[in-house]
């Protein structure tokens, strides 16, 4: 199949930028020896070649009379040219002989941008979210209707609008009680986490959760330390995602200030969407409503007051709009080969050798 050439220029624009961050001094070869085997067999060949040349150009001339030039034959300034071709040729030797030693770089890095943020998703996994919430589409296929399975399945569905639309996120799963549990750290493989969730989301394992209370200051400390771990609360396009139905006895009993429970993410700047679950309560029913939404909305992110299913869908439909942006990171490779810039040269020396060869008569002639 020819490759287009749109692609071939693609192709080689990308070899190119490579160059300019390699260093030679770095490099591995994969086959030491070839470079050697090559420059030997192509000594050989010319040697064949000039003892054949010298044997042929005796027996062409024996027996003949060599009389001297008549004509005034004067030298032009351009007459080095016509070694160019041979020039660049065996320019492109040495090219030929690193790419077949088939140099690596041990451990190297690219810096690479994708569209996509980098997303914390809190799931809370307290006793009060086995209250019920009537969910047809989401709650299909959960064993209960129950509010905590209702917002796993509001997760997956999330995440399935993220790869519809070919973001390339790095999402973290955190699940959350009294204490709370890291259960996928960051990762760019949707897969992942979303086995993560259907793990989680399994009745046998929410029943072995250990922590039945709700402290959504520590989630939301686990999730900035998760961020700090892997160096990306200096980077923009971070947001937190909780799904909790706000029942949190350190704010509603224990009279802690919510926004001492959200400084952790205020201080990082990672904004906060909230996804407070309470089936049948609109804003204002349920009592922390009002303590959460402007603490939460002091982060950049925003608060939503779920009573049904549409609300919760239209919920994560806005969040997965507000969530555009780009993600660049550092990706590191054990073994990044790096012949394609020398096979690249040794292909443009020998081409360009071709074409003034064949191509142009200044350097087919004697001047």
């Amino acid at each position: 199949m020819i490759t287009p050439p749109a692609a071939l220029l693609e192709s080689v624009r990308t070899t190119l930028a490579g160059w300019d961050s390699l260093r030679v001094a770095d490099l591995v070869s994969g086959r030491p020896s070839a470079p050697l085997a090559l420059l030997l067999a192509l000594g050989g060949i010319a040697l064949v070649l000039l003892a054949v040349r010298a044997i042929g150009h005796g027996r062409r001339h024996s027996g003949r009379l060599v009389l001297p030039a008549m004509l005034d034959v004067r030298r032009s300034w351009l007459s080095w040219l016509r070694h160019a071709p041979a020039a660049a040729f065996v320019a492109g030797v040495p090219c030929f002989a690193l790419a077949i030693a088939d140099p690596f770089l041990p451990l190297g890095h690219t810096e690479v941008s994708y569209p996509g943020r980098r997303i914390a998703l809190l799931i809370d996994a307290s006793s009060s979210m086995m209250s019920t919430f009537r969910a047809g589409q989401l709650n299909a296929k959960a064993p209960k209707e129950a509010t905590f399975f209702t917002t796993v399945a509001a997760a997956e569905r999330f995440l399935e609008l993220r790869m519809r639309a070919e973001y390339r996120d790095v999402v973290a799963l955190i699940e959350f009680g009294d204490e709370a549990y890291v259960v996928t750290p960051f990762t760019n493989d949707y897969d992942n986490v979303l086995l993560s969730l259907s793990l989680i989301g399994d009745w046998t394992e929410f029943m072995r959760f250990p922590d039945q209370g709700t402290t959504i200051g520590q989630a939301i400390e686990q999730s900035v330390n998760l961020f700090r771990a892997f160096n990306f609360l200096d980077a923009s396009g971070n947001l937190m995602v909780i799904f909790s139905d706000g029942q949190d006895s350190q704010v509603t009993v224990g009279g802690r200030p919510v926004r001492e429970v959200l400084a952790g993410a205020i201080e990082a700047k990672v904004p906060v969407y909230f996804i407070r679950t309470n089936f049948d309560k609109p804003f204002g029913d349920a009592i922390p409503d009002r303590i959460w939404q402007p603490a939460v909305e002091s982060t950049g992110g925003r608060f939503y007051a779920v009573s049904d299913e549409a609300t919760m869908l239209r919920a994560i439909r806005e969040i997965d709009e507000m969530a555009e942006g780009t993600v660049s990171m550092r990706q590191y490779t054990t073994r990044s080969p790096a012949f394609a810039p020398f096979a690249l040269f040794a292909t443009g020396f020998w081409s360009l050798a071709l074409i003034m060869k064949v191509g142009l008569p200044l350097f087919r002639t004697f001047p």
